[in-house]
């Protein structure tokens, strides 16, 4: 028999907000023409109750020297609050060549990194770094990319074409700028999250293949979106965006105790924002697994009640005031 149960959460009067800074592996991302890129902190607020409330300020293509020279930090410094969290991860675009995004490490990005920590603690607010996200690379040499951005432009191979051959080991393409914020972080006194072994150690487990779900990592035909497809090693689809906000939300938890009892880790989330899983119920309940209780969260708005198959048990989480439609 179907059951459907419906919890109720209430947003608290007095939310801390976890300010995100960084690229376009954690920055929010358009939901034109069905866009299915996400970065990992697009998703972030699924993996946290209302006690927590996420401003997200990651741009794509900006490095600790740009989002500083364009103002954007200035911006971010004026919003923090005493006991407001800020989640620092740069180093993709530091790596570039390019004059107005370059730093090197153990210098000027290390500077730029204590920076954003300083002046962080100066409002009041708790600063955390992250080393940076891998890029999904199993050559033994990563092709020269002075530009992630322009993988947005790049075409899929069809299924049986000859490509780049790939081994079965993932290869760095950070270098040392894995390393400043663990540095920083050390000789500040900072909370540090190792996102570099995190992720990869998930994307070497997934192996060159798995790993591509992902990625924005599509053959010609598989995604409406992107009908020519794409082989974009470095931006996250939407699963891939969710299982690393995962990976992450729980270990700034450990990290941060303070963190950890506004913690979640629901089986799907459904926002029409684009931060959730699906953006319709009925879709998260069709994916739901038989056999098991499946518990899915509501961001806000109201909702058509799904059909629910006998075979299977869901749970609802309605935040934020989310509710039934009549």
């Amino acid at each position: 028999m179907a059951t459907l149960l419906a919890l109720y959460s209430f947003k608290p009067d007095t939310a801390v907000t976890v300010f995100m800074i960084g690229d376009s592996t954690m920055a929010n991302k358009s939901l034109k023409n069905g866009n299915k890129e996400r970065g990992w902190g697009m998703a972030l607020p699924c993996y946290f109750d209302e006690g927590i409330r996420v401003e997200n300020h990651a741009v794509n293509g900006r490095s600790s020297k740009s989002f500083i020279d364009e103002g954007r930090w200035q911006k971010v410094v004026d919003r923090i609050k005493p006991g407001d969290y800020v989640f620092i991860q740069f180093g993709h675009n530091d790596e570039k060549s390019n004059p107005d995004r370059h730093t090197d490490p153990g210098t000027t990005f290390d500077e730029n990194l204590r920076k954003f920590v300083r002046e962080t603690r100066d409002k009041g607010g708790i600063p955390v770094l992250f080393s940076c996200v891998v890029r999904r690379n199993f050559m033994k040499e990563a092709p020269k990319n002075d530009d992630d951005e322009a993988l947005r432009n790049t075409t899929g191979q069809t299924k049986g074409s000859k490509t780049a051959e790939e081994g079965d080991v993932l290869v760095d393409t950070h270098g040392d700028y894995r390393f400043s914020p663990r540095n920083v972080a050390s000789e500040m006194g900072v909370a540090f999250v190792d996102a570099n072994k995190i992720t990869h150690d998930l994307e070497q487990g997934l192996g060159r293949e798995q790993s591509k779900k992902l990625h924005m990592w599509f053959y010609p035909g598989e995604e409406p979106s992107v009908p020519k497809g794409r082989q974009d090693n470095t931006h996250y689809n939407v699963y891939g965006a969710h299982v690393v906000a995962r990976l992450l939300a729980g270990a700034v938890a450990e990290e941060v105790p303070a963190l950890k009892k506004h913690l979640l880790d629901y089986d799907f989330s459904v926002a029409r924002n684009g931060v959730g899983d699906f953006f319709s119920v009925q879709e998260a309940v069709d994916k739901a697994p038989e056999g098991k209780e499946t518990t899915i969260q509501l961001f806000p708005g109201e909702w058509d009640k799904p059909s629910v198959p006998q075979n299977k048990t869901i749970r609802f989480v309605m935040r934020d005031g989310a509710k039934w439609k009549e």
